[in-house]
């Protein structure tokens, strides 16, 4: 039997029912809805689902950013069209399933042994003969060897001959009911676990979807789904010491509570590492307190291990902090000031300063050990102070995937603090600071991102660790600079060592390029009349393209920038003799500290805020988050995925036979066989299967049982 790709076809007045339902029903229907949905599905895969919507802004722009929106592709698997198209796939397939599934159990059960020995030479695989044995020997060695084979037979004796019809491989059929019914299933356990039965929930409860912020016990009732909700996948985020019992539904448009029968406490978050620092096991130890009982069930959630209770999944999805108290420096940035101490908790907020100037510090995250990969951190240009690239660097080139082309060293870098300062306008700075110096390019540095928008990539500050390994060398520096008197005694000191004893002459003008280079590097007087002051190299660049030739230029420069570092390790020894340490010497390991600290001093100026905060200690409150799930669906899916590989199987591995065996009475009280072979696929298996059955069943008579 051929599978028909057509539909059912009804009796209907209208033809445009009739043709409806021939459309919907038809196989070519079912493919191409299957089509569109595996398109959606990857277009799910590929565009970040659930993102922010200005980081699709960022990555389309505005105009296809709203297109794609509306089009729900953010949300693909939530959106109304996908669910549409699953639920009229399921229809469509159920309907395929119910005009094919009589026509294959009919087929299943006839042998067709009323072929007409006529026709039987018709066929590809064809053979005949006459044997020199009755027709009841005949019948009775064929029928054994038929057995014995294992093939199926039914007979059908006529007035002048026996045909014997037998049959292997009708799980071939069955395949098709199988692949088909595993579509249908799989389809129902996506639309039973996902946003459709919530939706139905929320509209017949009068419940709505929640947009704004605030603490989860201050949210109403009609944004919040009973206990009893018959499938749902939420978030749960429980600090190690506390239990919560509301988990968070993503919608598309907003968010939903969903009230557990239970509270989960988190007793302890578990985290074991490699060697290198990677993290090998989350786990969280927790207690399940049930609502209805007062029972507390002791439990332990692992990744791929969850717990179960009262029909709810608890996963280990990931981890956060649960509001870690820190404890910070605050260093002046751009000005004189004083440095000052700060705590907070992660999750809070404080305000820094009073007036229009105030800002709102903001702690947002903090992590106690960061693994990265430092692999080439010691080659290339040690002047690019924005060169930080934690997260490894993109190959080189292109070629075999098989060649690695990048080496691996991972390694923990410390604990690391996030934080956001924002104005009185509710603009927002990001800022990522490492605790600990962090060995690049063969130097100790302090790392200080910052970024504008939340979608942009960190850009660093390097900041040299000094001879104590300390961050307040390059502050101290950094606070003189802005010193004016501190920089004139700078300039007096680097004047009387630069001046040759012969030429006493040079030193007024010495004192002068000094002081003026040194007060542009400080942005205290501004390139040109009238102007802002930049401050950094980027002054003494504007200064170069100012006022000297471009002939000039290269000897100048040269000549400015080794005054100026002279000038700057002069104010270097000036802030620690005010500190009451010994003067640094002239040698290498200075040298090193010097050039980056002249570079980190001229990106300080590009820093967008007026302190930069220094993790000195913390005391760690982690968070375990957990996907809580009811599921009902995955029933279905996961026997839709046994009939799935059950029914292709069987399709493609099995073939089903049909072999007819007609045998007459013949001359001298022989007897005349013919046989032949019908199949689903014509291979060269048939071929050679068929030549072994034909040698069986017209041979002479033996005793041999026929292959299989």
């Amino acid at each position: 039997m051929n599978t028909a790709t057509t539909g059912i076809e009804v009796r209907a007045r209208s033809a445009w029912v009739r043709d409806a339902v021939e459309l919907v029903s038809s196989m070519r229907f079912s493919i191409s809805l299957l089509s569109v949905i595996c398109i959606a599905s990857v277009i799910g895969t590929v565009v970040r689902q659930h993102d922010p919507f200005p980081n699709y802004v960022n990555q389309f722009g505005p105009f296809w950013a709203q297109v794609l929106d509306a089009a729900g592709l953010y949300t693909v698997y939530s959106t109304w069209w996908f669910l549409l198209i699953l639920g009229v796939l399921v229809v469509s397939t159920s309907l395929c399933i119910a005009r094919n599934a009589p026509k294959i159990v009919a087929d299943l059960r006839s042998y067709k042994e009323h072929v007409r020995e006529q026709a039987l030479a018709a066929f590809h695989h064809k053979g005949q003969a006459e044997l020199a044995e009755t027709p009841e020997a005949a019948f009775e060695r064929i029928s054994k060897l038929l057995v014995v084979a294992g093939w199926k037979a039914k007979v059908d004796r006529r007035s002048h001959g026996t045909m014997i019809a037998a049959r292997r491989g009708a799980a071939n059929r069955l395949g098709y009911l199988a692949a088909h019914s595993a579509i249908v299933l799989i389809c129902l356990g996506g639309l039973f676990d996902g946003d459709l039965i919530v939706r139905a929930q929320m509209a017949l409860q009068g419940k709505r979807t929640y947009a704004g912020g605030g603490l989860l016990k201050d949210v109403t009732a009609d944004h919040r789904l009973g206990p009893n909700t018959p499938t749902f996948r939420a978030n749960l985020l429980v600090p190690e010491g506390a239990r919560a019992g509301t988990a968070v539904i993503n919608l598309q448009d907003g968010v939903v509570l969903q009230d557990l029968p239970f509270d989960i406490e988190l007793q302890k978050f578990i985290v074991e590492y490699y060697a290198t620092g990677m993290p090998k096991l989350f786990a969280s130890r927790i207690v399940i307190h049930d609502h209805d009982t007062g029972a507390a069930i002791p439990a332990t959630v692992e990744v791929n291990k969850p717990a179960f209770h009262r029909g709810v999944a608890i996963y280990q999805s990931s981890f956060d902090d649960g509001g870690s108290e820190l404890k910070m420096r605050a260093w002046p940035m751009g000005t004189q000031g004083q440095p000052f101490d700060i705590a907070g908790v992660v999750g809070n907020a404080t305000r820094l300063g009073n007036g229009q100037d105030a800002l709102t510090l903001e702690f947002t995250g903090f992590r106690a050990i960061n693994v990265e990969n430092l692999a080439g951190s010691g080659t290339g240009s040690a002047t690019d102070v924005r060169k930080v690239d934690l997260k490894g660097a993109l190959d080189a080139h292109l070629g075999s995937g098989i060649k690695v082309r990048d080496k691996r060293e991972l390694h923990n870098i410390g604990p690391s603090v996030s934080y956001k300062l924002r104005d009185a306008a509710g603009q927002a700075h990001e800022f990522n600071n490492y605790m600990q110096p962090v060995t690049l390019d063969g130097q100790r540095v302090y790392l200080v991102g910052a970024r504008d928008k939340p979608d942009d990539a960190m850009r660093y500050l390097r900041i040299p660790a000094d001879d104590q390994d300390g961050m307040q060398g390059w502050m101290r520096l950094h606070a003189a600079l802005f010193d004016a008197d501190l920089r004139n005694k700078a300039v007096a000191r680097y004047v009387a060592k630069a001046t040759p004893p012969d030429k006493p002459e040079m030193a007024k003008q010495l004192e002068a390029t000094a002081g003026r280079a040194l007060a542009l590097f400080a942005g205290a007087e501004p390139v040109q009349a009238g102007k802002k002051p930049v401050g950094g190299l980027q002054a003494i660049s504007d200064f170069m393209e100012l006022s000297v030739p471009v002939a000039d230029r290269t000897r100048i420069s040269d000549v400015l920038l080794r005054i100026l570092d002279g000038s700057l390790f002069e104010l270097l020894n000036l802030s620690r003799e005010q500190q009451g340490l010994a003067p640094l010497a002239a040698d290498d390991k200075t040298q090193a500290f010097m050039t980056q600290s002249v570079l980190a001093l001229s990106d300080s100026f590009f820093y967008p805020a007026p302190v930069l905060l220094q993790l000195t200690d913390y005391r760690q409150v982690q968070a375990s988050v957990f996907q809580v799930a009811r599921a009902p669906g995955k029933t279905l899916v996961y026997l839709g995925a046994a009939l799935l590989i059950i029914g292709v199987f069987a399709m493609l591995y099995v073939r089903e036979r049909r072999l007819w065996i007609w045998i007459a009475p013949a001359l001298a009280d022989g007897s005349k066989v013919t046989t032949a072979l019908s199949t689903t696929r014509r291979t060269l298996d048939a071929d050679a299967e068929f030549e072994r059955l034909k040698e069986a069943i017209l041979a002479a008579p033996r005793a041999e049982p026929l292959p299989p």
